[in-house]
């Protein structure tokens, strides 16, 4: 087996935050058993012995929720040493935990650079975009701990990078939130357009992102961007650093712009494996790590045709200049539209606008050797 992905839910869908847009609470609703506790260390060592039995060279385990801070430090710390017992294979390891950031302290710092653990904090900008839609349990604001916790992080030397949800109030503020993070010194920056829950027709939330308005956001971003760029600044933006990757013949690294699901095992608290986070859903449940080993859980995603499916491109799609660097994005993305076949990205119209507008800038940059030269720089330098 290649490398391999695994992601632990060890607090299932439990947070200390109640964000607006949760798209893991929305998923958690639509299951039959929804949030499924907190995960047992038995459960934790099954799901390591199963992905260090089943990788080859290397393995990540990223950890995700709800918020997984809420499993406590003790449970990532039991976690790590088993992960050292259990490795008598010699499998290269490598973490990575997103977070909302709200409840770290010295010791999870602490623990995390020990670990070498990569870490992603959500957050939405400024204080007043991001409090409006990440709020506490108990309603009150959380961006001034979540900024405090997020320097302390990079004091003690942890690797850090800034996941920001694409809100219609972000998109609306994106200069400001570009802005804000620099000024804070966040040089790895990754944008995920918001999605509606489910069971609705997109566009009708008051967080909503409409394509008109995601066109706009990455115009606006990338101007931003490609300023810094262009006066020796670089700024890890994880769409344009794929999109121009793609440029200069590498493969992206983000799935959502390879067409086709990646393989990914996602574990949810009470050991039940899934195939990505964006489908924890009964439908696509591929086994559990107490009973089935990860190649069973292969046979199952086979069976379900789940990466099969992600396949077929519209007839619109393919005749796409842009195609190639599209590919009709994730699944839970796209859209049945009357007339056509197969589902087509509900951003396509942005996409479509953004790289007629600035393909011939981001061609420029790919052929830049100081784009090349800084790249490299920052992604081998300390957080």
């Amino acid at each position: 087996m290649p490398p391999i992905h695994v992601m632990i839910k060890p607090a299932s869908a439990g947070c200390n935050m109640r964000c607006r847009y949760c798209f893991y609470a929305d998923e958690a609703a639509c299951r039959q058993e929804g949030m499924r506790g907190m995960m047992s260390r038995e459960t934790a060592r099954a799901a390591i012995r199963r992905a260090l039995a089943h990788a080859e060279g290397s393995c990540t385990f990223m950890f995700q929720g709800g918020e997984p801070t809420l499993a406590g430090l003790d449970f990532f710390r039991f976690f790590a040493d088993t992960v050292r017992q259990e490795n008598w294979r010699g499998v290269q390891i490598s973490y990575a935990f997103q977070t909302n950031g709200l409840a770290l302290d010295a010791q999870w710092a602490e623990f995390f650079a020990r670990n070498q653990v990569l870490v992603g904090i959500s957050m939405d900008g400024t204080a007043q975009v991001h409090d409006a839609l990440r709020p506490a349990a108990d309603g009150s604001g959380t961006h001034s701990t979540v900024m405090e916790n997020l320097q302390m992080l990079r004091r003690a030397g942890v690797e850090c990078n800034v996941l920001a949800v694409v809100t219609r109030q972000l998109a609306r503020s994106i200069n400001q939130t570009y802005n804000f993070f620099s000024e804070q010194g966040v040089l790895y920056q990754q944008y995920i357009p918001c999605m509606d829950p489910l069971e609705e027709t997109r566009g009708g939330r008051e967080y909503s992102l409409s394509p008109k308005e995601y066109a706009k956001f990455l115009h606006r971003l990338f101007c931003r961007w490609k300023a810094d760029l262009d006066s020796g600044n670089y700024v890890s933006v994880r769409h344009f650093d794929n999109w121009i990757g793609i440029l200069m013949g590498r493969p992206p690294e983000s799935c959502n712009m390879r067409g086709a699901c990646a393989i990914q095992y996602v574990v949810e608290a009470d050991g039940s494996v899934y195939p990505c986070d964006f489908y924890c859903l009964d439908e696509w449940k591929l086994g559990n790590v107490m009973q089935d080993d990860l190649a069973a859980c292969d046979e199952k995603r086979r069976q379900l045709r789940f990466v099969e499916r992600s396949l077929p491109a519209p007839q619109q799609c393919r005749e796409c200049p842009w195609y190639a660097l599209c590919r009709n994005g994730c699944p839970r993305d796209r859209v049945q539209k009357p007339g056509n076949m197969v589902a087509i990205n509900y951003f396509c119209k942005a996409h479509r606008e953004f790289f007629g507008l600035h393909i011939r800038e981001m061609q420029q940059i790919a052929q830049s050797r100081l784009f090349v030269l800084l790249h490299e720089e920052k992604r081998h330098s300390p957080a």
